[in-house]
């Protein structure tokens, strides 16, 4: 591709961030790209409207790669103001990356993204997320021939070679396990069970189902764990209140009460687990990633019908963050799952070096499978 005749412009208009939003349908196909699952949107306008609670201490820049009047690249800049006050330095993002196979391309928006974080005196940049670690994040580096579950990315496997071509080095990875509930081989190991039911019986831990019919006052008390769970975790930034009450109102509809449940120790909240069905199925069905005019209805109908999930949140508070308490949850998610006939579920994204969560799962014998990398770069102006 003749690098004179690319150019990199921001998103100036309306019709600018509909060909933003729109370009993955312009890069994949079903032929030769079967694992990709087409978003819906509206999610995707969401998370980039600068009017959510993210952005009240945050801005971003979004960048399009057009050739001869075709958009072949973008790339959101994101400058994240509480991520840099909570750790202390000049750190940058990027996101939302897509290129049709061009390295040229690639350097170019990373080069833009670069420049405008710099500018802001931010010397790091790093990603993917879309747009924090709150969200979706990291650039799939192994596992490229699993079907993504719900709300994890799928990139081809060129994007990492042409990402550190950018620049771009490795920083930290998350990792995902699948609990292959409906393989008749598959058997939590007499030990862990054993274990299990005695810290159950020491710990004094209860499981509860989320009340969806009080959910103001659950969502009060998961915030809390969840902020106070995650704190020294890499990467983390506390959410504020508002910005958590809005992901939770938009995810409150695709749940089911059983699999977002809440570990209590003497009526204390001590961690909570979220697994939401995995609507990847459906979302693929409906293909053109849009809601209307029959895209809400497959989505609600079809809830009932999946028996697959991904374990998208688990928190535990420090105090009761022990060797026992996470196999407790694990032991309780798979007698949940088994209970209501699902086929599986995937654990994601654990940080690649998080034992006290990796050892329990290692131990009822799972394998990792798939593999997202998160990237640091020099910003420059």
């Amino acid at each position: 591709m003749p690098s004179v005749s690319l150019e990199i412009i921001p998103v100036a208009t309306r019709r600018d961030l509909r060909r933003f939003v729109d370009l993955p349908w312009h890069i994949y196909n079903a032929r030769e790209h079967p694992q990709w699952v087409p978003p819906l949107r509206l999610s995707v306008l969401d998370v980039l409207d600068r009017k959510k609670p993210f952005y009240r201490d945050a801005d971003r820049e979004l960048f399009l790669a057009v050739h001869d009047g075709r958009v072949v690249g973008r790339i959101a800049a994101i400058e994240n103001r509480a991520h840099n006050r909570y750790h202390g330095d000049r750190v940058g993002f990027w996101g939302f990356l897509e290129s049709v196979d061009d390295q040229v391309v690639v350097d170019r928006l990373f080069a833009a993204a670069g420049q405008w974080l710099a500018a802001r005196g931010l010397d790091v940049m790093r990603g993917p997320v879309m747009p924090s670690t709150n969200y979706d994040c990291g650039l799939l580096v192994e596992g490229f021939e699993h079907q993504p579950t719900f709300m994890t990315p799928w990139n081809p496997p060129s994007y990492g070679a042409m990402v550190e071509r950018a620049g771009q080095s490795k920083v930290k990875d998350l990792v995902a396990y699948f609990v292959p509930m409906a393989d008749e081989t598959f058997a939590l190991p007499e030990r862990f069970a054993a274990q299990a039911t005695r810290a159950l019986a020491r710990s004094g831990v209860t499981f509860r189902d989320l009340d969806l019919k009080r959910w103001d006052a659950e969502l009060e008390v998961c915030w809390e764990v969840y902020n106070a769970a995650w704190e020294e975790n890499w990467g983390f930034v506390p959410m504020t209140k508002d910005e958590f009450l809005v992901m939770a109102k938009d995810l409150k509809p695709l749940l089911l009460p059983q699999f977002a449940f809440m570990a209590e120790v003497g009526g204390e909240p001590a961690g909570f687990m979220l697994i939401v069905p995995d609507f990847n199925p459906v979302l693929k069905e409906i293909g053109n990633g849009r809601l209307f005019p029959t895209g809400a209805i497959r989505l609600l109908l079809g809830k009932s019908k999946l028996r697959t999930g991904r374990v998208m949140a688990l928190g535990i508070k420090k105090q009761f963050r022990t060797r026992a308490i996470f196999p407790l949850f694990v032991n309780e998610a798979v007698r949940r799952g088994r209970a209501y006939g699902m086929v599986g579920g995937e654990v994601s994204w654990i940080l690649e070096d998080n034992e006290l969560l990796l050892r329990p799962l290692r131990g009822i014998g799972l394998e990792e499978y798939r593999r997202w990398r998160m990237y640091d770069g020099a910003a420059r102006g």
